[in-house]
């Protein structure tokens, strides 16, 4: 995988860097495995505004993702690598040997032809779905379920990776992506290798226009708002906004707001890094 950095031709294109698309072999996706994906704009039921700067943007459809990988021993020849507009990472079209067709997050390394498959006591190769008891210590794994038969839920964006660490009875070990160790059942499933798309963090879009096309909406600086909209807000000329907060007064940079009493906490080894 790779990025470019396009002539500046115009002002946007002097700091754009690209994504190569080295790994996308068709821009066809499969018809049958599209779903039509309503956008609220950020409103809710009521029609009230809930979510602030999301609307607009160019029109998707859903790619019906398997996330559970629950086809067990039956092989999967990977057809092609495509691009979703719903994620960062790409994903694959399996054709399954019983002719089933199915889209799975692509892991790095994935190649056409290559044959993959779920299950127990299968080859801990790249692509391949298994247990948490069956892949060796030490594995780098992704798409991981916390659940069994939830699906993946963890490690599933652009070049995200965790690492199995250890097992001991019915909880295995593993880092997270963002340096957590948390104990997770050896019963959850989870795929071989990292996700696809590392050098999606590369990206420069080089103007506004392309967060619109995103559907991102332009974000208000608190500390240029009035007192009555943000805690922030106010004051005269450039004055700052006192302690940086939330439009709820929560502050920000370090201050933890998960529960003390939470029942996931006895799960946590060790928090992430702040």
């Amino acid at each position: 995988m790779s990025v470019r950095k396009l002539k500046p031709v115009t002002p946007a294109q002097r700091f754009r860097v690209v994504n190569g698309f080295d790994a996308i072999t068709t821009d066809k996706p499969e018809k049958s495995l599209l779903a039509p994906k309503k956008r609220s704009g950020g409103r809710n039921s009521q029609g009230r505004m809930t979510m602030r700067y999301k609307g607009g943007g160019h029109k998707r459809k859903y790619r019906i993702i398997d996330f559970k990988r629950d086809k067990a021993g039956v092989p999967g020849t990977v057809a092609s690598i495509q691009y979703d507009p719903n994620r960062t990472a790409f994903i694959a079209l399996l054709n399954y040997q019983d002719g089933e067709k199915r889209y799975i997050i692509a892991q790095n390394g994935l190649k056409v032809g290559q044959n993959v498959v779920s299950g127990s006591k299968v080859a801990p190769e790249i692509g391949n779905a298994m247990p948490l008891s069956d892949i060796p210590l030490g594995t780098i794994i992704s798409c991981i379920e916390l659940r069994p038969g939830q699906g993946a839920v963890m490690a599933r964006s652009a070049g995200a990776f965790a690492q199995l660490m250890a097992r001991d009875g019915k909880y295995a070990t593993v880092k997270l992506p963002s340096g957590e160790t948390r104990l997770i059942l050896v019963t959850c499933m989870a795929t071989i290798g990292a996700v696809s798309n590392s050098d999606h963090q590369l990206l420069v879009s080089g103007k506004a226009g392309r967060s619109r096309w995103l559907g991102r909406r332009p974000r208000t600086r608190p500390v240029v708002m009035n007192p009555v909209d943000h805690p922030m807000g106010g004051g005269e000329g450039k004055s700052s906004g006192g302690h940086p907060r939330s439009r709820n007064g929560i502050p920000a940079k370090g201050f933890r707001t998960r529960s003390k009493t939470k029942a996931s906490n006895k799960y946590i080894v060790e928090r992430r890094k702040k």
